[in-house]
């Protein structure tokens, strides 16, 4: 149980990637709070692992564009369970939307999920793990942020850009408290975001990875946990690629 007694954040977790690591972790005797926009589908996740892996799961309505969301989530995180010993900043939303067509209010919206609220998701845990001088903060970013994209939006190209730097620059301020920063690039995976790409572009995506598949949430699940894990304890700054050889870096 790589996980007994400790405590994880996952937001976006009601479904996709971050359900998955929710899961995995909880097999792993983690307790887990589970961060969703739409908190029915937090409370069926919520329920569905706490059956199954019979592990405390707490669901928790959080918007991360809203500042008083992101507090709400870490105090009660903080009530139910006395400590945060990871937080997995997963929320995320993306629009394949031409450069020519992203207006003001869809660029906005992009960057308050992706990239503002992996920052104020990342300082509000922060005092938290450094009083106790251990903690895991784990950002996905994306294939996108390193290439410009392919077949999503600038918008969210240059979200997961700025993940990125966050990443290496939380990862550098939190190293003396013994708290590692890293990130997960993942090319396409096969949830409900990728059904965003019409069939000829998931075409196109599939035939840029060698792997010849795009990847399932099981893949980055397991990335994530490796990096949480004691397995990876003086890993600290790293962008892993979990792309199928999309980009080999």
């Amino acid at each position: 149980m790589r996980f007994k007694d400790r405590v994880a954040i996952i937001t976006g977790s009601g479904r996709g990637i971050g359900k998955e690591i929710a899961r995995r972790l909880a097999a792993e005797g983690a307790s887990v709070v589970i961060s969703d926009i739409n908190f029915d589908t937090a409370r069926e996740t919520a329920r569905e692992i706490e059956s199954s892996f019979k592990a405390k799961v707490s669901p928790v309505h959080a918007d991360v564009k809203k500042g008083g969301d992101i507090h709400e989530l870490v105090e009660s995180t903080m009530r139910d369970f006395g400590h945060i010993d990871i937080l997995v900043n997963n929320a995320g939303i993306m629009y394949p939307t031409k450069i020519e067509n992203i207006t003001e209010q869809e660029w906005d919206e992009v960057l308050d999920v992706n990239l503002r609220g992996v920052f104020f998701c990342s300082q509000a845990v922060s005092p938290f793990m450094k009083e106790r001088r251990q903690g895991g903060i784990l950002n996905i970013a994306s294939v996108a942020g390193k290439i410009g994209g392919v077949a999503s939006g600038a918008h969210y190209s240059v979200s997961k850009a700025g993940v990125i730097c966050l990443t290496k620059m939380f990862a550098k301020v939190l190293a003396p408290f013994g708290i590692t920063v890293n990130a997960i690039a993942p090319g396409p995976v096969d949830t409900a975001m990728s059904q965003l790409f019409s069939p000829q572009e998931r075409e196109d995506l599939i035939k840029m990875c060698p792997l010849g598949r795009f990847a399932d949430t099981g893949d980055i699940a397991e990335a994530a946990l490796f990096l949480l894990s004691n397995s990876g304890k003086h890993i600290t700054g790293e962008i892993l690629d979990v792309n199928g050889g999309m980009l080999m870096d």
